[in-house]
């Protein structure tokens, strides 16, 4: 199969909330200057709504590995294309809150409340000039009490997705146990799905235009580092997928959080998984001051989760990243501990003690490493920069110490910087024929670093605390 890259042109946004500030419905932009960003989402909603080969699109966070969350076929695609177990469950992706509502109520449709069908012009049929006045007053009825139904979306979400949506978030709701609009293969047999509105006005757009829920875990091979470029997506996945949007890089390059706040047994919310909101950003809004991490790092690899939290043999996940190994280069990378050994002489201790193939030994550092003395070789060209994927942070430096060629990368103190260049690194390096990457780890507090240390020691093969 020919994988195609489609670049979407940087212009006015393609889509629009409603209302300012609504989270409600999202319009497709009739902007004539929207239109050239536009054309290549056409291209690949249509795709979606008619292809079971999934698309790769971008998102704030990384990219995502998209499918019609409504079809089956569909979504067996993505475990297909990505070589993901099926008792790994995805993502739903929205546009808006009224095709959330859409999958929160039995029988119904979620492209009938989507924005696209908001947007689209309505022609009568012959059979609606013919509709008698009962009908009509019956039909208005229904949509009276419709609008008055209670909101299927739990309350105890209401205050964080006025605070955090749309954004990096994922929040586990109930799946409607009879006549779920969702695949069954969405749950992996879970009576619960996890569900995010993007931030990114692109992603929002595809969902809006394709007309449907979009089931998108990240666009990688299973168990690889995460995509934060299209370039990543190609390598893990050209050949198995037929297309690539090209948005540029990701603004956080870490996964969205997700969090339940279903409190079964009465219990605190929980967050499952770390990632762009932190645990302090949730505990400051109401109704999530006690929230818990209920998540575990490297001894999670190899086991599933119970229904409270902790590490149970035999159980299935509850959220994605909880069970499987994930995040992990080809080379075997050896994380330090934030404040483990005395820094970079820990390094060339380490470096001098490598059984088998050392030939190229990558290094990333963030707080208190330095560059180690060496033979310096000057700077290497990043393949991320050479093909215009995205724009690095950071530079590549060579040297040879000890015989091998040693690649330094600096990704610097800020964590945020830390988040957004770390699988690019381990890509990068990756690319460059690492047969070793030392890691320099950050102190895992409450905010992003505890993302950034959770993907580290689930892609870590040793741990040097």
């Amino acid at each position: 199969m020919e994988t195609r890259i489609l670049k979407v042109p940087k212009g006015s946004d393609p889509g629009h909330p409603a209302q300012p500030d609504s989270l409600d419905t999202w319009h497709v932009s009739a902007d004539p200057s929207a239109q050239a960003t536009l054309a290549p989402l056409r291209e690949a909603a249509a795709l979606l709504r008619t292809s079971d080969i999934p698309v790769a699109f971008p998102t704030e966070t990384v990219y995502g590995l998209g499918a019609d969350a409504t079809r089956s076929a569909a979504v067996k695609g993505i475990y297909a294309a990505k070589g993901r177990p099926s008792d790994n469950p995805l993502i739903v992706h929205v546009s808006d809150l009224d095709m959330l509502r859409g999958l929160l109520r039995p029988s119904s449709s979620p492209s009938s409340s989507s924005p696209s069908s908001h947007s689209s012009s309505s022609h009568p049929t012959s059979s609606s000039t013919t509709t008698t006045k009962h009908e009509k007053e019956e039909k208005q009825q229904q949509q009276q009490q419709q609008q008055e139904e209670e909101d299927p979306i739990p309350a105890i979400y209401t205050p964080l997705l006025a605070r955090f949506w749309p954004g990096p978030l994922t929040i586990l709701l109930p799946s409607p146990p009879q006549n779920s609009p969702l695949a069954p293969e969405v749950t992996a047999g879970l009576p619960t799905f996890g569900a995010r509105m993007p931030a990114s006005p692109l992603a929002r757009t595809l969902i809006a235009l394709a007309g449907v829920p979009l089931a998108a875990p990240s666009a990688n091979a299973s168990t690889k580092p995460s995509p934060t470029a299209a370039s990543h997506v190609l390598d893990d996945l050209g050949g198995r997928i037929g297309l690539i949007l090209d948005g540029g890089a990701c603004d956080v390059g870490v996964e969205s959080t997700v969090v339940d706040g279903l409190c079964e047994d009465g219990g605190p919310p929980v967050v499952l998984r770390p990632g762009g909101v932190s645990l302090e950003e949730l505990r400051g809004v109401e109704g999530w001051e006690g929230v818990v991490k209920g998540y575990k790092d490297a001894s999670e690899v190899g086991a599933g989760v119970g229904s409270d939290g902790k590490v149970g043999a035999g159980k299935g996940p509850r959220a994605p990243g909880m069970k499987y190994k994930h995040y992990s280069p080809k080379a075997r990378v050896v994380l330090f501990e934030a404040g483990a050994g005395a820094g970079s002489a820990d390094v060339l201790g380490e470096l001098r003690r490598i059984e088998g193939k050392r030939d190229v030994v990558g290094i990333i550092r963030t707080h208190r490493w330095q560059k180690l003395p060496g033979e310096q070789a000057g700077t290497e060209e990043a393949a991320d920069d050479a093909n215009g994927a995205t724009d690095l942070s950071y530079e590549i430096h060579a040297s040879v110490i000890e015989g091998s060629k040693v690649l330094d990368i600096g990704l610097g103190q800020d964590t945020k910087n830390v988040a957004q260049g770390l699988f690019s690194a381990l890509r990068e390096l990756d690319r460059k024929g690492a047969d070793v990457i030392f890691v320099e780890g950050v102190a895992d507090r409450d905010d992003i670093a505890a993302a950034v240390m959770n993907r580290l020691r689930k892609a870590a093969s040793e741990i040097r605390a």
